[in-house]
């Protein structure tokens, strides 16, 4: 697994009036910098050494969300009287509630 594999974002924190470094698989990690590109090499650098310690101590190293398999399942629950009236449209629109259900989801 390569470090550049995982999800590495960058955001404005107005609270810190800095741009913010976050690794979506290492949730608990952040890095402040001036600028966009300080933040994300700043965050990737607090991120490989943080792998090396896990590495080191025989921790668990998350898998990076790109590589994990997903097996497209997804149980949700809902108040009866929702899935009562999804399953009326679907019905009415002529699809599966499935089908109904992901599209709503992927919107």
């Amino acid at each position: 697994m390569s470090l550049d594999h995982y999800t590495y974002r960058v955001t404005w924190s107005a609270e810190d009036a800095a741009h913010v470094g976050l690794c979506a698989e290492l949730a608990s990690l952040s890095w402040l910098a001036p600028t966009p590109e300080k933040a994300l090499s700043g965050i990737r650098a607090v991120v490989a050494d943080v792998v090396k310690d896990l590495r080191a101590s025989g921790e668990l190293v998350p898998d990076t969300i790109a590589e994990r398999r997903y097996s497209g399942e997804l149980r949700v629950r809902i108040p009866p009287l929702v899935h009562r009236q999804l399953a009326l449209q679907a019905a009415e629109e002529g699809v599966s509630l499935n089908r109904l259900a992901s599209a709503k989801l992927a919107a």
